[in-house]
C-alpha cells in the first residue's frame, strides 16, 4: 500500500519560503499570484495490506516524526 502525506503551515504561522516563492514569481511575471504556501510531500510503500491499519500507522507516524503538529497541518492519502 501507499501512503502519501502533505504537510504544510497552519493557517497564521508565517511561511518565509511561500512569501520568496511569491515574491520569485511576480518577478518573472506571474501576476495574479495572492499567496503561496509551501510545504513537504513525502510518499510512503508500506506493508501493510489493511487499509485501517495503514492509516492507523502513517497518523503515527505524522504525530511522532512526518510533522510538527504544533505548527503544520497533514493530509494522508492511502492508495492501493
Amino acid at each position: 500500500m501507499k501512503a502519501k502525506v502533505h504537510v504544510t503551515l497552519k493557517r497564521g504561522v508565517l511561511d518565509p519560503q511561500g512569501k520568496a516563492i511569491g515574491h520569485a514569481l511576480q518577478s518573472l511575471g506571474f501576476d495574479g499570484v495572492d499567496d503561496v504556501r509551501q510545504g513537504k510531500f513525502i510518499e510512503l510503500d508500506l506493508a501493510e495490506t489493511d487499509r485501517a491499519a495503514a492509516q492507523k500507522a502513517v497518523e503515527s507516524m505524522c504525530q511522532k516524526l512526518l510533522a510538527n503538529t504544533v505548527i503544520e497541518d497533514y493530509r494522508i492519502e492511502l492508495a492501493d
